[in-house]
């Protein structure tokens, strides 16, 4: 790692790896020597022509920056070079090149060398958050330094050096020994994975799909903070700050209200735990005098108060997405102080329900309620529980999926009432749908719903397919002998909900004929049990 100089323009005193810009030169032919050629590189980098140049420009700047030449003897390719390269020459030449007083291809010319480009893998992809004041698009490459050259920094842009390993640095950073960019700390945490260099290397060379990391900034209880994808956050704060300008939430503080568009606001019910996440998220619908409130949570106090007080007075009607006890039993209480209709299916008998839940009218599948200036179109999705309902704001394209599509975890499918064909029916749905972002009962808005669709059922489905391998292994067994075969990476602790969605993938597994029950114990049907030998 080297440190900048404390006058740099970007990331004073910092510490970074070797890199910078690619040149025009970079792309000289002389660089094109047939080990990875022009269309190859662009393709692994996802460019349309000049990727060969990114090679050339990182093997270029680690010689330039960190004194470090990754070259082979031009004859004897593709073999590494037999022979040291004379350190005086090359350490003479370093500066020379580094000033474009002399080009990099004309050094290595005179040397009989070319750059290894087959040496370094393809890492990372890192792109500047948007609102930063300078802005870069970095590639990332990974590769062992050649034997024999220990590499210092250039006392130009970079004052200091050292070897270190990963968690080191990291360590050091954590102490506040060390200032480090947010894209150079998560490349080391990835690193801090390998035992050694070459593990680091291969791991590089399998990815068949490297990801560009967009980073986006936001605002948390502990004051700015960096989001990438994957982040809870992350999509609900590139939605509501996209210029980048930080202020968008990383947090869900209960009792607070956070626009989501013209027509949506969420306020979360101080409920957080195992099951609810951050807690269960409530939403007034609407604007001007008259609003929905979609999911009112739980008989709260606290909760209500935030939700009268955020409302205005203007809470006309109140839809549950079901009748689970952390979504429903604040409507009867709402509807008490505000007068508005309650709209939801009743509760089935079976299951942790809030009987107490009595709907004014039940809505149906595909109705369209107007209010507020905005559309909501009801959707029934049965899986979770019977009486599930989805909402769909039409003008923003936002669904609120209760508990059909939570954020951060699973959906817990618990029969007689929960049904797995009937989820993954209901899921598949969804994908018929014009929509941008999903608006989950707990958790932060989600984007690319068809996506996050198709995570969920094939998960789903591998999930299935692992309780049917498991089960054609055992012979026969019940629900408690299979349990810690087919979720072997379920803690034990949550074993307990793990049984009932494993009851559920049985019960749709015997609906199609593929398993069968007897005397307590599942065996695999005949015909499955052909199939899989």
């Amino acid at each position: 790692m080297l440190q900048r100089t404390h006058q740099a323009a970007f990331v004073p005193g910092g510490y970074v790896f070797p890199g910078g810009a690619v040149d025009k030169a970079d792309s000289d032919p002389f660089f094109a020597t047939g080990v990875l050629d022009d269309q190859e590189a662009s393709r692994r980098l996802g460019l349309p022509a000049g990727g060969l140049a990114y090679w050339t420009a990182a093997i270029r700047e680690c010689y330039e920056e960190a004194g470090i030449l990754l070259a082979r003897d031009e004859k004897a390719y593709p073999a590494e070079v037999t022979e040291p390269l004379p350190c005086n020459t090359l350490e003479d030449a370093r500066g020379k090149v580094a000033s474009g007083e002399l080009a990099f291809a004309s050094l290595c010319r005179s040397l009989g060398i070319r750059p290894a480009v087959e040496q370094l893998a393809y890492f990372s992809h890192w792109i500047t958050p948007v609102g930063a004041p300078r802005r870069f698009d970095t590639r990332f490459f990974i590769g062992i330094a050649p034997a024999g050259q220990c590499g210092s920094h250039d006392n130009g842009e970079t004052i200091a050096s050292m070897w270190l390993r990963p968690e080191d640095a990291l360590a050091r950073h954590r102490a506040g020994e060390v200032e480090m960019m947010f894209a150079t700390v998560r490349t080391l945490q990835t690193l801090a994975r390998f035992n050694d260099a070459s593990a680091a290397v291969e791991y590089a060379r399998a990815q068949t799909s490297v990801p560009t990391h967009n980073p986006r900034v936001s605002t948390g209880s502990k004051g700015r903070r960096v989001l990438i994808q994957g982040d809870a956050a992350y999509a609900e704060v590139g939605k509501l700050d996209p210029e980048g300008k930080g202020h968008a939430a990383s947090d869900i503080t209960p009792g607070e209200v956070t626009v989501l568009s013209r027509y949506l606001r969420r306020v979360t019910a101080p409920n957080p735990g195992y099951m609810t996440g951050p807690g269960t998220n409530s939403y007034l619908v609407g604007e001007g005098d008259e609003l929905a409130l979609i999911d009112p949570g739980p008989a709260d106090a606290s909760h209500i108060a935030a939700l009268l007080r955020h409302a205005g007075g203007r809470i006309r009607r109140v839809l549950t997405t079901h009748t689970h006890i952390d979504h429903s039993p604040a409507a009867a209480l709402i509807k008490a102080q505000t007068g508005a209709d309650v709209l939801g299916m009743p509760a089935p008998p079976h299951g942790n329900q809030d009987r107490s839940f009595m709907p004014d009218a039940v809505p149906e599948d595909g109705m369209r309620i107007r209010i507020g200036g905005c559309t909501l179109r009801v959707l029934h999705t049965p899986g979770h529980a019977s009486n599930h309902l989805c909402y769909l704001l039409e003008e923003d394209r936002i669904l609120m999926t209760g508990d059909h599509i939570m954020q951060g975890s699973t959906v817990v499918i618990n029969p007689p009432d929960g049904n797995m064909r009937e989820y993954l029916a209901s899921l598949q749905r969804l994908k018929t749908l014009d929509i941008d972002y999903l608006a989950p009962g707990h958790g932060f808005l989600m984007e690319n719903p068809h996506a996050v669709v198709d995570r969920i059922v094939t998960h789903r489905m591998a999930r299935e397919d692992k309780v049917m391998k498991a089960l054609v292994g055992l012979g026969k067994a019940s629900i408690e002998e299979l349990l810690p075969v087919a979720y072997d990476d379920v803690p034990p602790q949550r074993h307990a909900m793990a049984a009932r969605s494993l009851l559920a993938h049985l019960e749709k597994l015997e609906a199609e004929g593929r398993v069968e029950l007897a005397d307590s114990c599942w065996r695999p049907s005949q015909d499955a049990s052909a199939q899989q030998a």
